[in-house]
């Protein structure tokens, strides 16, 4: 377990301006943009409702700009001083800040919580990705308005905007569709900004999911997207060399819109989990990558980095285990003498800014920042910056620390939020986990409630969650820890709240949906899923286990937040809520649906997804 909380490595290097926070908040900085001129950094400071200004030459913290919720995003425009700022909330806003003043300027209306920004070259568009929207909003900036809205796949976390501004690259933070094939894989969307449409979906290698980075190359030519590349199709009898989960940057043509190849960014005996943020160097030198799980910095030589996929592209032998480009994103030893593997003193470092040589990383749960230097980095720890006097950590801010770090995992391959991403819900794929034998794959299961409605797994394998946290301990991260860990963890879990369904109307069921919460009493769906947890707690045979499991009784979940949760059915066979009403439900052992016409199942599932 790291150490941090003591903060030996650390020096208190002065209070702030602009206003103190309270004895027992955190300030959680997340995203990070630097100024032109380098001189300041600007920094999301997530559960402090507020934007930090830190000052690289005094090294301080020296202002805070309260904002009206939490802060998710950030998108500078040097000309006209001022920042703008995506805060996630159901109806989402993006904050207008006039750096000059330190104020608000205004607020803009966008879609379901906001979470990253691409700012045009000329400052006159705003891009903004709506994550449970699952949408880009177009904004005018000289109007304040959204003007367009432009659907992609499932929860967009990042984007970049090429240099003319013709073409947005969205990535999607989890796969879309069934989970049950061959193929479950995240996709990078492609927006025309002329036409206003994804013209192109790139999907990247099977098992990728938690894309949460990317960035171009100076020159335009190259993308780089940060994201887990699960090996869900084996059964999870070990961790070593990536059994599990291995951590992954993918590489983009720009132009091409396509896939050039994915390079593993762990090591053969030690994992690089949960990569966070991506930035390349103004001189086109390097590919940064933070390491939110294992709390580290890669620094990639680009140039290196493309000759050695140019040479495995063409065939030639660059690694032990490379001599193709079909072998690349299966080599742990690819970046060897490629990429230095940094060591930093914080804990979850999400984002990065690079300013001139050095790289600035903030480190969410230490309330601190790191400066890193490109050239002489050292892979022993570098030294953080506190952004105010260390606070008491409560149990449940250690919880939710335990369950983003990778360092209790054996060989730091994977932490819980590797399975478990935004917020400890689901990863979108099955896993074949040895809680009840081998070779009947299940769905990953949201954390939502699981304390609430026992019992745990799907199968319900496990009495309650409590059982279930300590089983995963033992038996996916293969660790042994003191109870007292797992504990946190509980008390963690069960603080977690629903977000509301973005298929709700002001908050309230539309008319569609409350035709649907007629016809949910009407098919029997109420029986065993009674509000307010809509579970009876009870387990049956609804006719979709197959092989040895045909028989097989299943956990009926909870459907609160289930439009959140796709796919669906103990495998993930049902792509839609649609799908599991009728495709799968041909016997009416799961709501007596086989009656009902299209439109009723659409009114029906409508309502499902509102919950």
């Amino acid at each position: 377990m790291r150490t941090w909380m003591m903060m030996t490595t650390v020096i208190w290097i002065g209070g702030m301006a602009g206003g103190t926070m309270g004895a027992s908040e955190y300030l959680s900085p997340q995203d990070v943009v630097a100024s032109a001129d380098g001189k300041l950094l600007y920094l999301s400071l997530a559960t402090a409702d507020a934007v930090g200004v830190f000052d690289i030459a005094s090294g301080k913290l020296i202002k805070t700009i309260p904002v009206a919720g939490t802060p998710s995003g950030l998108a500078l425009d040097d000309k006209s001083n001022r920042m703008y700022v995506a805060i996630a909330k159901v109806a989402g806003t993006v904050c207008v800040i006039d750096l000059a003043t330190g104020t608000i300027a205004g607020t803009i209306s966008v879609g379901h919580t906001p979470v990253a920004m691409a700012l045009s070259a000329d400052g006159k568009m705003l891009y903004v990705c709506n994550r449970f929207g699952t949408s880009v909003s177009i904004v005018d900036l000289a109007d304040k308005k959204t003007t367009a809205t432009v659907a992609v796949l499932r929860e967009p976390t990042a984007a970049a905007l090429t240099a003319d501004g013709k073409w947005l690259f969205v990535c999607n933070l989890l796969p879309v569709g069934p989970a049950d094939g061959d193929i479950t894989a995240a996709a990078i969307s492609v927006i025309d900004t002329t036409a206003r449409k994804v013209t192109k979906e790139i999907r990247l290698p099977n098992g990728s999911t938690t894309v949460r980075g990317i960035a171009f190359s100076p020159d335009g030519k190259y993308g780089y997207a940060s994201h887990i590349l699960a090996r869900y199709q084996l059964p999870t009898t070990q961790l070593e060399r990536g059994w599990m989960n291995t951590n992954a940057v993918s590489v983009i043509d720009v132009a091409g819109q396509s896939l050039v190849n994915t390079v593993l960014v762990d090591e053969v005996d030690l994992g690089g989990a949960n990569p966070w943020a991506v930035a390349c160097s103004g001189d086109g030198k390097y590919v940064c990558v933070t390491h939110a799980g294992t709390h580290e910095l890669s620094i990639i030589d680009r140039a290196g980095l493309h000759d050695r996929l140019g040479k495995a592209a063409a065939g030639q032998k660059v690694t032990d285990a490379t001599s193709s480009g079909e072998e690349v994103p299966n080599d742990l030893a690819f970046l060897v003498d490629l990429r230095k593997r940094i060591k930093l003193s914080g804990n979850g470092p999400r984002g990065v800014a690079l300013v001139g040589n050095k790289a600035w990383v903030t480190e969410y749960f230490s309330d601190s920042i790191a400066m890193v230097d490109l050239e002489s980095a050292k892979r022993i720890g570098t030294p953080s910056i506190p952004l105010q006097e260390p606070r008491p950590i409560t149990t449940v801010r250690k919880g939710e620390i335990f369950f983003h770090d990778a360092e209790l995992c054996f060989q730091h391959w994977q932490s819980c939020a590797s399975c478990h991403p935004g917020e400890a819900r689901a990863d979108g794929l099955n896993w074949d986990l040895l809680n009840d034998g081998i070779g009947n794959p299940k769905s990953t299961k949201s954390m939502l409630m699981a304390h609430q409605t026992p019992p745990a797994m799907i199968s319900g394998v496990r009495g309650n969650a409590e059982a279930a946290v300590r089983a995963g301990i033992r038996g996916i991260q293969f660790a042994v820890r003191p109870d007292e860990d797992a504990v946190a963890i509980d008390e963690y879990l069960k603080l977690l709240k629903p977000v509301a369904s973005p298929h709700l109307v002001n908050g309230q069921l539309s008319a569609k949906a409350k035709r649907g919460q007629g016809l949910f009493e009407k098919a029997g769906c109420a029986v065993c899923h009674p509000g307010p947890l809509f579970t009876n707690l009870k387990e049956y045979n609804i006719g979709t286990g197959k092989g040895r499991e045909v028989d097989v009784t299943f956990d009926t979940p909870t459907l609160v937040e289930v439009w959140r949760t796709a796919p669906y059915l103990h495998d993930g066979r049902a792509a839609t809520i649609q799908d599991m009403l009728t495709t799968f439900n041909k016997e009416d052992k799961h709501g007596k649906t086989s009656g009902l016409s299209a439109e009723e199942i659409d009114d029906l599932a409508e309502y499902v997804m509102s919950l």
